[in-house]
């Protein structure tokens, strides 16, 4: 189905819902100067399977959920992010490596490399603890993913979903440096354990792709697919 349009029939623009409590991706959309409301979604997430998947799939139950008590004529946006590391259990990619291919994007890159599975927030500082530790001097792909649904007279439909692949690379994290970060509990409610917007950017040599998708929200897939969303 072609994205949609974000004005209604009846020439009204039509009201976006963030089906999301994240306080980032609120944040990415009224930076953008976006108008939204918010619905807390409430669902069970999806945590088994390929990175890719679990991210989409969650985006669609979180639009789904939130569209099924909509207003008529309102979009409704569903996000997820996690971090994708290889299914045969390898933490992240050796980061002494380039950072990315000038001839592959993130996205391409991460879609090569076979099977993924899917990283999310860390349960309790021991765990943000030792996911620090995983990716100190490596590179890996932080995936975010979008779920657009339109809710119009006949109910919910589904009109865009995707996701899209930022790669990122730590630098190499002394005791002190991770000890540092995890007493600040910037890592509560973060896919990966860090906020890169935040002091976690202190953690990161650079990133390829965008920012964005990183924090929360792949507002470039957005901007490419459904670029009326965002004005």
């Amino acid at each position: 189905m072609a994205p949609p349009d974000s004005d209604s029939p009846s020439g009204r623009r039509a009201s976006l819902v963030l089906a999301s409590r994240s306080p980032q991706r609120q944040q990415i959309l009224g930076t953008l100067g976006v108008d939204f409301t918010v619905d807390v979604a409430g669902i069970e997430e999806a945590t088994d399977g390929d990175a890719i998947a679990v991210a989409v799939e969650n985006a669609r139950r979180k639009a789904l959920a939130v569209a099924a008590r909509a207003p008529t004529g309102s979009l409704v946006l569903g996000s997820d992010t996690v971090i994708a590391v290889p299914a045969s259990g390898v933490a992240a990619t050796d980061g002494s490596a380039a950072l990315g291919s000038p001839d592959r994007s993130p996205w391409q890159e991460l879609t090569a490399a076979g099977p993924s599975r899917a990283v999310g927030k860390p349960a309790d500082a021991v765990a943000a603890d030792a996911m620090l530790r995983s990716w100190s001097g490596r590179a890996h792909h932080v995936v975010s993913a979008a779920a657009v649904v339109t809710v119009g007279p006949d109910g919910a439909e589904v009109a865009f979903s995707g996701a899209d692949a930022t790669r990122v690379r730590f630098r190499a994290l002394s005791d002190d440096d991770v000890a540092w970060y995890v007493a600040t509990e910037e890592w509560r409610e973060r896919a990966g354990g860090y906020a890169i917007q935040l002091r976690g950017s202190l953690l990161v040599d650079g990133i390829v792709g965008d920012w964005w998708n990183v924090v929360g929200l792949p507002v470039a897939l957005l901007a490419r697919e459904v670029p009326r969303l965002l004005r």
